[in-house]
């Protein structure tokens, strides 16, 4: 009965300013309903910042911790050192730098302790030295500023990764599955589906599992022919595929392809493409600091005065304004 109610596991949650809400309460929540179930405390966790003062989500939540990083980095060598350190960050992640707080991430890990990130957490642990070979995951929405900022680490837009002993997620509720994993891998799945039901969730997902709407239910497309075409844009923005390209490999003219295209996009095929490839280079703009004429060339323009006059016909603005505008709007 004694080894039945041990601890399991002693966890910080280290707060990130703007961290997600979200990812930190479907991470959390598991274990207090792991707990409930089992009837003790298996499961035992603080909140720290870099400071010791509280921390502001991304919705505009403040947070109030329970420690210091001066206080983690005592805790340490203690009694009350964690198990596992799991970095919780969201917006403006790029924009975080903290040598200390990378400092002491790698000294956790060379010290035995399991990391995990969520959500944007991903990019603080590659940034502190920690993702070179490593399976990882990221939001949809930072994976390509991830990966260009990141070429050692081997990201994938998979629900939660686990690598050794690292944990990363996408955010969102995927946060979650993760935690169910965890709890599996201490209890069973026994212990998995209770929590589950008092959950009122109906399965754990498994890590693999898409974070984004199908391409038949994001865009309304039911024409399988237009949906593989897509497919293939999005697979090929670095280096577009022509018309004729795209034409051979789905088995149509591209008169045809043409049309299907203006039946049910509304739109031709080329441009379709190019505001997909301009989409990215929002995403790339605004989740990234990578030259904008790298961008342009990462989004498959061979030039950056074409792909600044094809990004101001869209959106309006150019890319400089963009990246400028965008930041602004996300640290307010």
């Amino acid at each position: 009965m004694r080894e039945e109610r041990q601890l399991k596991r002693s966890l910080v949650f280290f707060l990130i300013p703007d961290f997600t809400m979200i990812a930190f309460a479907t991470a959390l929540e598991p274990l207090r309903s792991a707990n409930r179930m089992l009837g003790y405390e298996a499961y035992r966790w603080r909140l720290a910042s870099a400071d010791g003062g509280p921390v502001r989500a991304s919705n505009g939540v403040e947070l109030a911790v329970n420690a210091s990083l001066a206080d983690e980095r005592r805790k340490m060598i203690g009694s009350d050192r964690p198990t596992m350190v799991i970095v919780c960050s969201g917006l403006n992640v790029e924009a975080y730098s903290n040598k200390t707080v990378f400092a002491w991430l790698r000294e956790e890990y060379n010290r035995g302790v399991t990391l995990g990130g969520l959500c944007t957490g991903a990019h603080i642990l590659a940034a502190a030295g920690l993702l070179s070979d490593k399976r990882c995951a990221i939001h949809w929405e930072n994976l390509p500023g991830f990966a260009e900022a990141f070429p050692k680490a081997n990201v994938f837009a998979d629900l939660f990764e686990i690598d050794s002993n690292i944990y990363t997620c996408a955010g969102g509720t995927a946060a979650m599955d993760m935690m169910f994993r965890l709890i599996g891998e201490d209890f069973g799945d026994n212990l998995v589906n209770r929590v589950c039901e008092q959950m009122l969730t109906d399965r754990v997902r498994n890590p693999s599992d898409r974070q984004r709407l199908p391409l038949r239910a994001r865009l309304g497309v039911q024409n399988s022919k237009v949906l593989t075409i897509i497919e293939l844009m999005e697979a090929n923005l670095c280096e577009p595929l022509s018309l004729m390209e795209i034409a051979d490999r789905v088995g149509l003219s591209r008169r045809q392809v043409e049309r299907l295209f203006r039946q049910e996009m509304g739109r031709s095929p080329a441009r379709y493409y190019l505001e997909i490839r301009l989409d990215r280079a929002r995403n790339l703009l605004l989740q990234s600091t990578m030259p904008i004429v790298e961008v342009a060339v990462a989004c498959g323009f061979v030039s950056a005065s074409h792909f600044s006059k094809c990004y101001r016909e869209l959106y309006a603005r150019s890319p400089q304004q963009e990246r400028h505008g965008g930041r602004q709007r996300l640290a307010a």
